[in-house]
Protein backbone atom coordinates (compact mmCIF):
# COMPACT_ATOMS: atom_id res chain seq x y z
CA UNK A 1 0.00 0.00 0.00
CA UNK A 2 1.45 3.52 -1.37
CA UNK A 3 1.99 6.25 1.59
CA UNK A 4 0.17 9.54 1.19
CA UNK A 5 2.25 12.24 0.25
CA UNK A 6 2.52 14.65 2.85
CA UNK A 7 1.34 18.21 2.08
CA UNK A 8 4.71 19.87 2.49
CA UNK A 9 6.09 17.36 0.22
CA UNK A 10 6.61 18.06 -3.55
CA UNK A 11 4.43 15.72 -5.53
CA UNK A 12 5.22 13.24 -8.52
CA UNK A 13 4.01 14.28 -11.85
CA UNK A 14 3.41 12.62 -14.95
CA UNK A 15 4.09 14.33 -18.53
CA UNK A 16 2.43 13.03 -21.73
CA UNK A 17 3.36 14.73 -24.99
CA UNK A 18 1.28 13.79 -28.04
CA UNK A 19 3.55 14.59 -31.59
CA UNK A 20 2.35 14.68 -34.93
CA UNK A 21 5.19 16.11 -37.12
CA UNK A 22 6.39 18.50 -34.61
CA UNK A 23 9.35 19.17 -35.54
CA UNK A 24 12.89 20.11 -33.66
CA UNK A 25 10.64 22.06 -31.08
CA UNK A 26 9.83 18.41 -29.43
CA UNK A 27 13.09 17.51 -28.57
CA UNK A 28 13.74 21.04 -27.26
CA UNK A 29 9.82 20.63 -25.17
CA UNK A 30 11.18 17.02 -24.17
CA UNK A 31 14.56 18.47 -22.54
CA UNK A 32 12.39 21.37 -20.88
CA UNK A 33 10.51 18.89 -18.78
CA UNK A 34 13.68 16.40 -18.08
CA UNK A 35 14.87 19.75 -16.30
CA UNK A 36 11.96 19.35 -13.99
CA UNK A 37 12.72 16.81 -10.88
CA UNK A 38 8.99 16.73 -9.78
CA UNK A 39 8.51 14.95 -14.23
CA UNK A 40 9.14 11.49 -12.79
CA UNK A 41 7.29 9.83 -15.73
CA UNK A 42 7.23 11.17 -19.24
CA UNK A 43 5.68 9.63 -22.26
CA UNK A 44 5.57 10.44 -25.59
CA UNK A 45 2.97 9.58 -27.90
CA UNK A 46 3.92 9.55 -31.38
CA UNK A 47 1.63 9.85 -33.86
CA UNK A 48 3.38 10.23 -36.77
CA UNK A 49 6.81 11.45 -36.99
CA UNK A 50 9.38 11.31 -39.28
CA UNK A 51 11.52 8.05 -38.87
CA UNK A 52 14.64 10.19 -37.91
CA UNK A 53 12.54 12.08 -35.31
CA UNK A 54 11.24 8.25 -34.11
CA UNK A 55 14.66 7.22 -34.17
CA UNK A 56 15.93 10.03 -31.91
CA UNK A 57 12.98 9.86 -29.34
CA UNK A 58 14.19 5.90 -29.38
CA UNK A 59 17.93 6.33 -28.52
CA UNK A 60 16.84 9.07 -25.79
CA UNK A 61 14.34 6.35 -24.32
CA UNK A 62 17.44 3.92 -24.06
CA UNK A 63 19.14 6.39 -22.14
CA UNK A 64 16.59 8.20 -19.70
CA UNK A 65 14.85 6.03 -17.53
CA UNK A 66 11.93 8.67 -16.83
CA UNK A 67 11.11 8.64 -20.53
CA UNK A 68 8.70 6.16 -22.77
CA UNK A 69 7.91 6.54 -26.11
CA UNK A 70 4.40 4.64 -27.33
CA UNK A 71 4.69 4.37 -31.21
CA UNK A 72 3.25 2.24 -34.33
CA UNK A 73 -0.66 3.01 -34.12
CA UNK A 74 -0.98 5.74 -36.29
CA UNK A 75 -2.65 9.28 -35.77
CA UNK A 76 -5.22 8.36 -33.42
CA UNK A 77 -6.45 11.39 -32.83
CA UNK A 78 -5.21 13.72 -29.64
CA UNK A 79 -7.56 13.26 -27.22
CA UNK A 80 -7.17 9.33 -27.24
CA UNK A 81 -3.18 9.44 -27.54
CA UNK A 82 -3.69 11.58 -24.42
CA UNK A 83 -5.85 8.89 -22.40
CA UNK A 84 -3.05 6.71 -23.78
CA UNK A 85 -0.12 8.23 -22.74
CA UNK A 86 -1.66 8.58 -19.13
CA UNK A 87 -2.84 5.14 -18.65
CA UNK A 88 0.93 4.11 -19.01
CA UNK A 89 1.24 6.31 -16.04
CA UNK A 90 0.77 6.47 -12.36
CA UNK A 91 1.99 9.49 -10.52
CA UNK A 92 -0.57 11.38 -9.00
CA UNK A 93 -0.82 14.54 -10.78
CA UNK A 94 -1.15 14.44 -14.96
CA UNK A 95 0.55 17.16 -17.35
CA UNK A 96 -1.19 16.87 -20.91
CA UNK A 97 1.47 19.16 -22.61
CA UNK A 98 1.64 20.30 -26.03
CA UNK A 99 5.19 19.08 -28.13
CA UNK A 100 5.67 22.81 -29.24
CA UNK A 101 5.60 24.07 -25.70
CA UNK A 102 8.94 24.89 -23.71
CA UNK A 103 8.48 24.65 -20.00
CA UNK A 104 10.35 27.53 -18.11
CA UNK A 105 13.07 26.46 -15.61
CA UNK A 106 11.22 25.07 -12.80
CA UNK A 107 8.14 26.06 -13.59
CA UNK A 108 6.60 22.69 -13.41
CA UNK A 109 8.34 21.76 -9.98
CA UNK A 110 6.87 25.28 -8.77
CA UNK A 111 3.16 24.29 -9.95
CA UNK A 112 3.70 20.82 -8.15
CA UNK A 113 5.01 23.12 -5.09
CA UNK A 114 1.76 25.03 -5.11
CA UNK A 115 -0.31 22.10 -5.51
CA UNK A 116 1.12 20.01 -2.37
CA UNK A 117 -1.26 22.07 -0.03
CA UNK A 118 -4.28 23.42 -2.64
CA UNK A 119 -6.47 20.34 -2.11
CA UNK A 120 -9.07 22.87 -3.75
CA UNK A 121 -7.36 22.77 -7.12
CA UNK A 122 -8.48 20.55 -10.06
CA UNK A 123 -7.36 21.70 -12.78
CA UNK A 124 -4.49 24.04 -13.59
CA UNK A 125 -2.18 26.02 -15.32
CA UNK A 126 0.21 28.45 -15.71
CA UNK A 127 1.02 31.49 -18.00
CA UNK A 128 1.43 30.76 -21.64
CA UNK A 129 3.30 32.86 -23.43
CA UNK A 130 4.14 33.28 -26.96
CA UNK A 131 8.02 33.67 -27.91
CA UNK A 132 7.94 37.37 -27.64
CA UNK A 133 6.67 36.89 -24.03
CA UNK A 134 3.44 38.23 -24.22
CA UNK A 135 0.30 36.58 -23.09
CA UNK A 136 -1.11 34.30 -25.54
CA UNK A 137 -4.43 34.13 -26.73
CA UNK A 138 -6.93 31.40 -25.12
CA UNK A 139 -4.38 30.95 -21.90
CA UNK A 140 -7.01 31.79 -19.73
CA UNK A 141 -10.73 31.79 -21.01
CA UNK A 142 -14.54 31.89 -19.85
CA UNK A 143 -16.01 29.16 -20.96
CA UNK A 144 -17.49 29.00 -24.80
CA UNK A 145 -21.43 28.83 -24.86
CA UNK A 146 -22.77 29.34 -27.84
CA UNK A 147 -24.13 33.27 -26.33
CA UNK A 148 -19.95 33.72 -25.75
CA UNK A 149 -19.21 33.16 -29.06
CA UNK A 150 -21.80 35.24 -30.60
CA UNK A 151 -20.20 38.02 -28.22
CA UNK A 152 -17.07 37.42 -29.52
CA UNK A 153 -17.81 37.11 -32.93
CA UNK A 154 -20.72 40.41 -33.15
CA UNK A 155 -17.98 42.67 -31.05
CA UNK A 156 -20.93 42.60 -28.09
CA UNK A 157 -17.72 42.59 -25.68
CA UNK A 158 -17.08 46.55 -26.57
CA UNK A 159 -20.64 46.83 -25.00
CA UNK A 160 -19.48 44.65 -21.91
CA UNK A 161 -21.35 41.94 -22.28
CA UNK A 162 -18.69 38.70 -21.28
CA UNK A 163 -16.12 37.40 -23.82
CA UNK A 164 -14.19 34.65 -24.45
CA UNK A 165 -10.27 35.41 -24.11
CA UNK A 166 -9.24 37.17 -21.06
CA UNK A 167 -5.40 37.67 -22.24
CA UNK A 168 -6.30 41.02 -23.23
CA UNK A 169 -7.44 41.97 -19.74
CA UNK A 170 -4.69 43.13 -16.65
CA UNK A 171 -3.48 39.98 -15.29
CA UNK A 172 -3.83 38.87 -11.65
CA UNK A 173 -0.48 38.81 -9.55
CA UNK A 174 -1.12 35.33 -7.98
CA UNK A 175 -3.23 32.18 -8.22
CA UNK A 176 -6.82 33.23 -9.96
CA UNK A 177 -9.99 30.91 -10.32
CA UNK A 178 -10.85 30.55 -14.30
CA UNK A 179 -13.53 28.87 -16.47
CA UNK A 180 -11.34 27.55 -19.40
CA UNK A 181 -8.00 27.59 -20.55
CA UNK A 182 -5.48 26.31 -23.10
CA UNK A 183 -4.31 22.63 -23.58
CA UNK A 184 -1.34 23.77 -24.50
CA UNK A 185 -0.43 23.09 -20.86
CA UNK A 186 -3.50 21.28 -18.67
CA UNK A 187 -2.35 19.87 -15.63
CA UNK A 188 -4.89 17.79 -13.47
CA UNK A 189 -5.15 15.56 -10.67
CA UNK A 190 -4.86 12.20 -11.45
CA UNK A 191 -8.64 11.32 -9.22
CA UNK A 192 -10.20 14.48 -11.29
CA UNK A 193 -9.14 13.22 -15.04
CA UNK A 194 -9.90 9.89 -14.31
CA UNK A 195 -13.60 10.86 -12.59
CA UNK A 196 -14.12 12.77 -16.05
CA UNK A 197 -13.10 9.72 -17.99
CA UNK A 198 -10.31 11.19 -19.17
CA UNK A 199 -10.38 13.17 -22.55
CA UNK A 200 -12.94 12.97 -24.88
CA UNK A 201 -12.03 11.00 -27.75
CA UNK A 202 -14.81 12.16 -30.40
CA UNK A 203 -12.87 14.99 -30.64
CA UNK A 204 -9.55 14.39 -33.32
CA UNK A 205 -7.47 17.51 -33.26
CA UNK A 206 -8.89 20.72 -31.11
CA UNK A 207 -11.34 21.68 -28.73
CA UNK A 208 -11.17 18.89 -26.67
CA UNK A 209 -9.11 21.64 -23.97
CA UNK A 210 -12.78 23.62 -24.08
CA UNK A 211 -14.77 20.34 -23.44
CA UNK A 212 -12.62 18.85 -20.57
CA UNK A 213 -12.64 22.52 -18.64
CA UNK A 214 -16.56 21.88 -19.29
CA UNK A 215 -16.34 18.53 -18.00
CA UNK A 216 -14.44 19.54 -14.84
CA UNK A 217 -16.54 22.24 -13.74
CA UNK A 218 -19.93 20.25 -14.30
CA UNK A 219 -18.14 17.92 -11.84
CA UNK A 220 -17.74 20.24 -8.97
CA UNK A 221 -14.37 20.68 -9.86
CA UNK A 222 -12.29 24.36 -10.10
CA UNK A 223 -9.67 25.53 -12.71
CA UNK A 224 -7.10 27.76 -11.75
CA UNK A 225 -4.33 30.05 -13.81
CA UNK A 226 -1.15 31.36 -12.01
CA UNK A 227 0.63 34.28 -13.46
CA UNK A 228 4.06 33.63 -11.38
CA UNK A 229 5.05 30.48 -13.49
CA UNK A 230 5.34 29.95 -17.48
CA UNK A 231 5.76 28.11 -20.38
CA UNK A 232 6.42 29.55 -24.01
CA UNK A 233 4.30 27.76 -26.50
CA UNK A 234 5.54 28.12 -30.47
CA UNK A 235 2.24 27.23 -32.13
CA UNK A 236 2.60 26.11 -35.81
CA UNK A 237 5.31 23.91 -35.89
CA UNK A 238 3.48 20.81 -36.85
CA UNK A 239 3.06 20.09 -40.78
CA UNK A 240 -0.70 19.77 -40.71
CA UNK A 241 -1.91 22.32 -43.40
CA UNK A 242 -3.66 25.42 -42.27
CA UNK A 243 -6.66 23.87 -43.82
CA UNK A 244 -7.04 20.78 -41.88
CA UNK A 245 -6.69 22.56 -38.83
CA UNK A 246 -9.38 24.79 -39.27
CA UNK A 247 -11.17 22.00 -40.66
CA UNK A 248 -11.06 20.30 -37.46
CA UNK A 249 -11.44 23.39 -35.19
CA UNK A 250 -14.91 23.55 -37.16
CA UNK A 251 -15.95 20.67 -36.11
CA UNK A 252 -14.49 19.82 -32.91
CA UNK A 253 -16.73 23.32 -32.21
CA UNK A 254 -19.98 21.75 -33.68
CA UNK A 255 -19.34 18.93 -31.45
CA UNK A 256 -18.93 20.55 -28.38
CA UNK A 257 -21.84 22.51 -28.88
CA UNK A 258 -23.83 19.01 -29.70
CA UNK A 259 -22.54 17.67 -26.09
CA UNK A 260 -23.23 20.43 -24.03
CA UNK A 261 -25.78 23.10 -25.31
CA UNK A 262 -28.49 20.81 -27.73
CA UNK A 263 -27.34 21.36 -30.80
CA UNK A 264 -28.89 22.20 -33.81
CA UNK A 265 -32.02 22.74 -32.62
CA UNK A 266 -31.04 25.23 -30.38
CA UNK A 267 -31.54 28.19 -32.33
CA UNK A 268 -28.52 30.32 -30.83
CA UNK A 269 -25.83 26.86 -31.49
CA UNK A 270 -27.99 27.37 -34.72
CA UNK A 271 -26.24 30.91 -35.55
CA UNK A 272 -22.92 29.47 -34.53
CA UNK A 273 -22.79 26.40 -36.35
CA UNK A 274 -23.28 28.43 -39.43
CA UNK A 275 -20.90 30.91 -38.49
CA UNK A 276 -18.18 28.49 -37.89
CA UNK A 277 -19.16 26.40 -41.31
CA UNK A 278 -19.13 29.61 -43.13
CA UNK A 279 -15.94 30.90 -41.85
CA UNK A 280 -14.39 27.57 -42.66
CA UNK A 281 -15.73 27.83 -46.50
CA UNK A 282 -14.72 31.03 -47.40
CA UNK A 283 -11.32 29.77 -46.11
CA UNK A 284 -11.29 26.85 -48.43
CA UNK A 285 -12.34 29.05 -51.45
CA UNK A 286 -9.73 31.21 -51.09
CA UNK A 287 -6.98 28.43 -51.09
CA UNK A 288 -9.00 27.30 -54.34
CA UNK A 289 -8.63 30.67 -55.99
Amino acid sequence: MSVPIPPTERPDCAVVIVSYRTGPCLMECIRSVLGEMSAREIVVVDNGNPAEMVSALRALAETEERLTLLTGHGNVGFGRACNMGAARTTSPFLLLLNPDSVLKPGSLDGAMDRLASRQDISLYTVRIEDPDGSEQRGCRRNLMTPWTCLVEVSGLHRLGFKRINLHGTPPPEDLEEVECISGSFLLFRREVFEAIGGMDEDYFLHMEDVDVCFRVRAAGGSIWFDPTLSASHVQGTSEATSLFIEEQKTRGGVLYFSKHFGGWPNPLVLLVNIALWTRFLLLRIRTIF
